[in-house]
């Protein structure tokens, strides 16, 4: 597999995970103890978040200390609780002269369907998730919030495939970087950005000894129109990209916002379809550095490091559930024949 970089490579990010991997479900802490200016965009019709609104330009806070990206549907929205006891007993937050209140924006998804649904990242996973965080390179594929991450589930999870969580970076100049970690469950197919290939998603029911083919989500999508009683909605709720865009370029909270939306472009280049009414997407924008770049630049290499992440997540997920993982199909698309 090739090393597509790290968003610990980003001064003043550690990542750390936290899962348990007989219940399929985890969640990963972004750290940014020094404070980072934060951003947000989210998209698709069934989010789940926690402190977001602080993100955004005319409100009072300007930095923030951590991000937690977590399974567990809205349940694991306490594991941000855990980040957030983490940091005060280290000191970091929003001073309030009486307190230092730590400011942790959160997102979740769904991956109650595999594995254990009563098991869920809570404030005790959320703590273990930041006392493992360090600046190596974060395990990608089955780990923290990608443990139970699964993608194409038109045609249910039986024929859904393996998720996972993956990274990537990009230079900016001689010394500037922006690089992304991205937990992918989506409800759409996972593709290759430049050949529109697929790479993880929706199987097509195969022969007994034919080679596994994938259905295509959209082509599905298309011999659905129309149909009374085949929609979509008893699948609502159970799917979601959430992410983290990290750079030394300097931002500000307007600027951050405006990485964030243009970021979710990688998104869309990497799933199809991207942001329906069943996704809850949603990226994050943490700035950490004084280095001036052109916020174009910033955000347009912020959406290719969201693409490469989520063919990194596919591509280091491994078979879990029941469910089989792009390398048990083949390691490139090439490999596996998808119906048109």
């Amino acid at each position: 597999m090739s090393d597509a970089g790290s968003i610990t490579e980003v001064p003043g990010i550690r990542v750390g995970h936290a899962h348990d991997a007989e219940a399929l479900t985890g969640c990963t802490v972004v750290l940014c103890t020094k404070g980072a200016v934060g951003g947000v965009d989210q998209r698709g019709g069934a989010p789940g978040t926690r402190e977001t609104d602080p993100l955004r330009p005319m409100h009072l806070v300007q930095r923030v200390h951590a991000v937690v990206l977590s399974g567990g549907s809205a349940f694991g929205l306490d594991s941000a609780s855990g980040a957030v006891r983490y940091l005060e007993e280290m000191g970091v937050g929003f001073d309030v002269r009486v307190a230092r209140v730590p400011i942790v924006p959160a997102a979740i998804l769904f991956d109650l369907g595999l594995g254990r649904s009563d098991v869920r990242p809570d404030a005790a996973m959320g703590y273990r998730a930041c006392q493992a965080a360090s600046k190596s390179r974060p395990r990608q594929g089955n780990a923290g919030a990608g443990m139970g991450a699964t993608v194409g589930k038109i045609l249910g999870l039986r024929r859904a495939m393996k998720g996972g969580i993956g990274t990537a970076s990009a230079r900016l100049g001689r010394d500037g970087i922006v690089a992304a970690l991205v937990a992918v469950n989506a409800f759409g197919d996972v593709v290759d950005p430049q050949s529109g290939e697929i790479l993880a998603g929706a199987r097509a029911r195969a022969r007994k000894g034919a080679a596994p083919r994938f259905a295509d989500t959209i082509a599905v999508m298309r011999r659905q129109a129309g149909r009374s009683g085949l929609g979509l909605g008893r699948r609502q709720g159970s799917n979601t990209v959430i992410g983290v865009v990290a750079t030394n370029a300097a931002l500000s909270k307007e600027q951050a916002n405006t990485v964030a939306q243009m970021a979710h472009d990688g998104i869309a280049r990497a799933v199809r379809p991207a942001h329906t009414m069943l996704d809850g997407d949603t990226l994050f924008t943490l700035s950490t550095g004084t280095r001036r770049v052109d916020v174009n630049i910033v955000g347009a290499l912020a959406a290719e490091v969201v693409a490469q992440a989520i063919v990194q997540a596919v591509r280091h997920a491994r078979a879990a559930g029941g469910l089989p993982a792009m390398v048990d199909l083949g390691r490139s698309s090439g490999d596996v024949s998808s119906r048109r």
